[in-house]
């Protein structure tokens, strides 16, 4: 009888106790997914224009055409969003999921980033649907996009995150990359591992609850308090977990062209305040 192939037990009851440093009862994520340059677009050699995480309702692609409405929403990240994110969280440990030819098209962002000392791990050669991609077509991509990231960033990454994934994205992504990390589970609330690309490949679980895509869909967050609420009690119950003795991690995802906006980052900055 075939082995049912997905892992439906994970941890279980007797969650492992995560040795975060200084004895911490949370680990806490921040994300910034730089897609900003990297989406389809016909000016990128793809198919049709994207349609994926905007504020157009219902946006569909346009096969052959240009989208002048999306690519000035995607431009907004890159011109305005990320410079007010920056302003914000320069200071703050930040991960950065890098679309390798965005980071291309963005020098001044890429120099920022390192300036502030952020990680720079990939997100993969363009932000692209994958599940059609025929196989050895993503591995080839996964290898461009390791030689492009390492080009401009000057260092291969250490993490990996494609989101829009395939069922062969992880077993390919642990083949050709020598990564730390892949991201692409939601799985879990700590870092897990895996067999996949013939080795041991460590998985840190990235979100799609506490994240500012939320702003995005119809039955998502409306105003920047409830994103601010959902965040903390995320935190506040996670947070309980670690002092009762099992330690989780938080993950929250941030796109410069969402929560860049300024009603959204408004909420952040008054609480800084």
């Amino acid at each position: 009888m075939q082995r049912y192939p997905r892992d439906m037990a994970g941890h279980g009851p007797d969650m492992p106790e995560a040795r975060w440093p200084n004895g911490a009862r949370i680990a806490v994520q921040i994300v910034l997914n730089y897609e900003e340059g990297g989406e389809n677009n016909v000016l990128h050699g793809d198919a049709a224009s994207e349609a994926f995480l905007s504020e157009i309702t219902g946006a569909q692609p346009w096969p052959g055409q240009r989208h002048w409405n999306m690519e000035t929403i995607y431009e907004y990240g890159s011109r305005a969003g990320f410079w007010r994110v920056y302003d914000l969280l320069k200071d703050k440990a930040v991960t950065v999921y890098g679309v390798a030819t965005a980071l291309a098209r963005a020098p001044r962002q890429l120099k920022a980033m390192q300036d502030a000392g952020w990680e720079i791990a990939s997100h993969g050669l363009k932000w692209v649907e994958h599940k059609d991609m025929p196989a050895e077509e993503e591995r080839a991509q996964i290898r461009e996009a390791i030689r492009l990231h390492t080009e401009v960033t000057g260092t291969p990454p250490r993490g990996w995150y494609t989101g829009r994934c395939s069922m062969n994205t992880v077993e390919l992504a642990a083949e050709e990359g020598d990564f730390a990390y892949i991201a692409d589970s939601y799985a879990d609330d700590l870092p897990y591992w895996v067999k996949a690309g013939g080795k041991d490949q460590l998985i840190v679980p990235y979100t799609m609850d506490c994240n500012d895509m939320r702003f995005a869909i119809q039955a998502g967050f409306t105003d920047g308090a409830q994103f601010e609420g959902y965040l903390k009690d995320s935190f506040d119950m996670l947070y309980a977990e670690g002092q009762a003795g099992k330690p989780k991690m938080l993950s929250i995802g941030l796109h410069c062209r969402l929560i860049g906006r300024s009603a959204p980052a408004a909420r952040r900055r008054s609480a800084r305040s």
